[in-house]
């Protein structure tokens, strides 16, 4: 079995994150789903490194990328907001073991209280992937999101999940 990983987001990972960001099987359920640009994205990692309540992993598996993971709201006992993407493509499974590597860590090592997170109505993989890894439905935020065309409202579900009902292990040390 090969080793699952997360680790800090680098600069040299960038180019690799924004391809699959951009990717249309990603990008439509983003909430924000304009095509982001190189320079675009590079601002958006400063600004993520100077704010030390981020954290930003690339999860890999034997050592290859495939995935991309960041929680905000970050600190000891705190609450914070989590969102994720497998690489486009990537085998089948990676979803959930990104998750997994992630809560771990973040009920581990952040000592987080709780993990939320959002998800438009429309993405069922995403909605399905929380209710798996064990997050509660805490509610849904009605016609909260407006789509880049302006014509629709989307529904916002909102979960959450915390440390006491995580079934997980918990990974205390980085790798």
């Amino acid at each position: 079995m090969t080793a699952d990983t997360l680790q800090p987001l680098q600069a040299d990972d960038l180019a690799t994150v924004r391809a699959w960001r951009n990717h249309p099987d990603v990008q439509r359920h983003m909430f924000s789903t304009h095509t982001i640009g190189e320079a675009e994205h590079q601002q958006w990692f400063a600004r993520q490194q100077a704010d030390p309540t981020r954290r930003l992993w690339l999860f890999r598996r034997g050592g290859q990328p495939l995935g991309f993971v960041h929680f905000s709201g970050v600190a000891p006992g705190g609450v914070a907001e989590w969102g994720f993407y497998a690489a486009p493509g990537a085998p089948k499974g990676t979803g959930r073991a990104l998750g997994q590597a992630a809560l771990a860590r973040a009920f581990g090592a952040e000592q987080l209280h709780k993990v939320c997170g959002q998800v438009l109505a429309g993405n069922t993989a995403s909605l399905a992937f929380h209710r798996r890894l064990g997050f509660a439905e805490e509610g849904v935020l009605r016609q909260q999101h407006r789509s880049a065309d302006g014509a629709h409202y989307h529904d916002v579900h909102c979960f959450g999940l915390l440390r006491a009902d995580w079934p997980g292990p918990a990974l205390e040390t980085t790798p």
